[in-house]
């Protein structure tokens, strides 16, 4: 099952390129060739995406990957499920990271008052001596 990432990642990179190879899928998703071929059967079963041969190309494994009117309506989805998902992450990491702002000021303000000798302390080092 592809997560909603690759899906996106995916049908962009197919609408904004459709002769882009395998190969080049692979190494722009960060995936296996294995992986981006059975992703692509995938979307070609579900009807999202559509393949064609070269006319004249002399390579006649080489094809131009066409989305659908269905995949651009399973594209135009997953954008906005992808982008919601990533505001969430994004609100929950800063959320995170005031908390931890707040808790490296209090761990601050602590270890600076700890350096700081009490006045009562400094009046007995200076009898003692």
């Amino acid at each position: 099952m592809l997560t909603d990432e690759y899906r996106y990642k995916l049908l962009q990179l197919l609408e904004a390129n459709p002769q882009i190879s395998q190969r080049e899928l692979a190494s722009a998703l960060g995936i296996s060739l294995g992986k981006v071929n059975y992703c692509l059967n995938a979307l070609m079963e579900k009807g999202l995406v559509k393949a064609r041969n070269f006319k004249n190309n002399k390579n006649k494994r080489a094809y131009m990957y066409y989305l659908t009117p269905h995949g651009f309506q399973e594209k135009a989805r997953v954008t906005v499920r992808f982008f919601r998902q990533k505001v969430a992450e994004y609100e929950a990491l800063r959320s995170e990271i005031e908390a931890l702002r707040h808790e490296a000021a209090r761990e601050e303000a602590r270890a600076i008052d700890a350096d700081v000798p009490d006045k009562q302390t400094v009046g007995r080092e200076t009898e003692v001596r």
